[in-house]
Parts: C-alpha cells; structure tokens; sequence
C-alpha cells in the first residue's frame, strides 16, 4: 500500500511538474538559457576577474564580446535572408512551371490527362499568411526573451558566491555532496556548450564551402541554417536539408545538383557524428540515444525548439542526480550508455529465446 502511494505522489508530482514547465515557459525557458550561458560564459568573465577587472565590469564586457560576435553573424545572415525573401516570388513562379512541366510530362506517359487544368491551377496557387497580429506578437515575444536572456546570465553570474552559500546552508549534512552534484553539473553543461559551438562552426564551414563551389547565391545563409538546424540532433539536419535541396532544385536546371547537394550534406552529417562530434564533444552528456530522442520529443513538446536543445544537456545533469541516490541509481543507469552484460541478464536473454523462438520439438 506504502508503495502504492509513493507512485501515486511521483505520478501527481511529474504530471504538475510538466504542467507548471509548459505554461510557465515564457519564465522557464529564457532563465534556463540564461544559466547555460552563464556557465558558458564563466571562464572569460572570471579570466576578466583574475585581471583585477571590477566583478560587473568583468561580466559585462563579457557579455558584450559575445553580443557583438552574435549581431555581426546575425546582421550578415539577415542581409542574405533579404536577398532570398525579395526572390520568392520568382522561385514560387519555377516552382509553380517545373510542377506543371512535370505533371504534364507524367499525363503524356500514362497516355492521359494526368490533371485537370482547373485544379492544376487551384494546386499551384500559393497561399498567403495575413495574420499580422499573430505576427507581431510572436516577433516582440522572441525580442523579449533574446533581451532577457543577457540580464539572466549577468545576474547569476554577479551572484555566483550567493548561489554557491545557498546550497551549502541548504545542505547542511551532505555539503560535499551537495557541492560535486553543482560542480558536476556545471562541467556537463559547460562542456556541452563549448563543444556543440564548435561543432556548429565546423559544420557551417564545411557546407559554405561547398555551397560556395556550387554557386548558391545565399550559402553563408544556408550553410548557418545546416549548421544551427544540427543543434536538434535526428530531425534538425532533414528539416534544413529538405529546404535547401528544394532551393537547389528551384534555381537549377538539372536533377544533379539537388542530388549532389543531398549526397554531400548526408555526407556530413556522418562525418560530424562519427568524427566530429565524438573528438570534439566527446561523451560529455553520457546519455544513450533513445533517451536522447525522447529528450527531444518531451523538449518540444513543453519548450518549442529551445527544450529540443535544452533538455539534451538537462537530461545529463538529471542523469548525475539520480546517479546520487542509492534507490533512484536504476533509473540513473536507464539512462545511461554503458551496457555490460551481466551474467543475470544473459541467462534471462537465454531464457526467453529458448520459450519463444525455440522450436518444440
């Protein structure tokens, strides 16, 4: 009965715990992004401190070197995001007279009409959003979370020393654990940062490259987006892959180019999981894939795009948490990516084969 009612607790307390994250998002998430950055900013700001640099005065130069690095790289892209939305229409026109081309080539093979002409023409038609408002408010909800984010981090990182007293009143018995659970927790996010950064510059440099050399106009644009769309690990790199090719296809005219495009970016997209990210990232989060993808799948769907990147990391430190406690360390290793094979669990495998797969005889 006892533990009947412990699971009831955990289930009430999960179903809370994801309601309170969902509709509190618009505090949640530009505050857990703010602490990812703190702690990624933490190494500059404190080599500003060891310079005799005033704590604030350290923080804020800290915070602005990156500012300025972020608006350059956001000015540029926005410049070649002009460029392409002044041609949409033209390549809504290609796209409409390729569409056509091929139906009618499709309608002479089968020896008729493949489509009719009225709903060729009601097909085609491209549609128009005109829900300015919604517009709106979703563009000054984003700028408010970007503005923020910068006061979040700046903040925590002023009051390192409060947070770090906080939890040693708050764990009296157990300050050093307590203390290794932070540390932990803060090399795990810091070095989580530092690597995707880095991966995220390599694969920007490998696809400008080669959008370069393939004559796409936009390819500092299009090689950011392969590059930050990478970020959502198993869904990123096909939704940013599907527009580019189409894009490709849209503004060539043979079928080469958009297969060129698609071998090259496969191609990189297994030479960053296989190369890159394990030299570069390393194990760092530690977390097997199918927590991974559900990971994902629970960040989306709480968060939007921000929890499908946050909670990778999130589920690393919840990982290092249960690992701290003697009852929780099963769920801890649910998690994890080693899988020895203990002589128990091989004796059960046998098991099961020889009642299901084992003819009788």
């Amino acid at each position: 009965m006892r533990r009947l009612q412990q699971t009831a607790y955990f289930l009430i307390i999960l179903v809370l715990g994801a309601i309170c994250m969902k509709e509190g998002a618009f505090i949640l998430v530009p505050m857990v992004w703010g602490i990812f950055f703190a702690f990624a900013l933490y190494p500059m700001s404190s080599w500003f401190e060891r310079k005799r640099f005033p704590r604030g005065l350290a923080i804020f130069v800290s915070i602005l070197m990156v500012s300025l690095v972020a608006f350059g790289i956001l000015y540029l892209l926005l410049n070649q995001m002009v460029g392409l939305i002044r041609e949409i229409p033209e390549i809504g026109e290609n796209l409409k007279e390729k569409l056509s081309r091929y139906y009618d080539e499709i309608g002479l093979l089968l020896g008729q009409e493949f489509l009719n002409p009225d709903h060729k023409a009601d097909m085609f038609s491209i549609m128009q959003a005109d829900n300015l408002n919604q517009t709106l408010f979703s563009t000054g909800k984003s700028l408010t979370l970007a503005g923020i984010i910068p006061l979040y981090s700046f903040l925590i990182l002023y009051y390192k020393d409060f947070f770090t007293e906080f939890l040693i009143r708050l764990s009296s018995k157990n300050k050093e654990s307590v203390l290794n659970w932070a540390a932990d927790s803060g090399q795990i996010i810091q070095s989580y940062l530092a690597g995707i950064i880095r991966v995220t510059g390599i694969v920007a440099l490998l696809a400008g490259i080669f959008f370069y050399l393939m004559g796409i106009k936009y390819f500092i644009l299009f090689a950011s987006f392969i590059a930050i769309m990478n970020l959502i690990p198993y869904v990123g790199v096909f939704i940013s892959s599907f527009f580019v090719i189409l894009y490709v296809f849209l503004t060539t005219d043979s079928f080469i180019y958009p297969f060129v495009t698609f071998a090259t970016l496969w191609g990189i997209q297994l030479f960053e999981n296989n190369i890159i990210t394990p030299l570069v990232v390393g194990s760092k989060v530690k977390v097997n894939a199918l927590a991974v993808i559900l990971a994902i799948l629970l960040g989306g769907w709480l968060w939007g795009i921000s929890g499908m990147v946050l909670f990778i990391p999130l589920t690393g430190v919840l990982k290092i948490t249960l690992e701290r406690s003697q009852e929780l360390k099963p769920f801890a290793y649910l998690l994890g990516d080693d899988v020895p094979v203990s002589e128990s669990s091989e004796n059960f495998m046998k098991l099961i084969h020889r009642k299901y797969f084992t003819k009788k005889t």
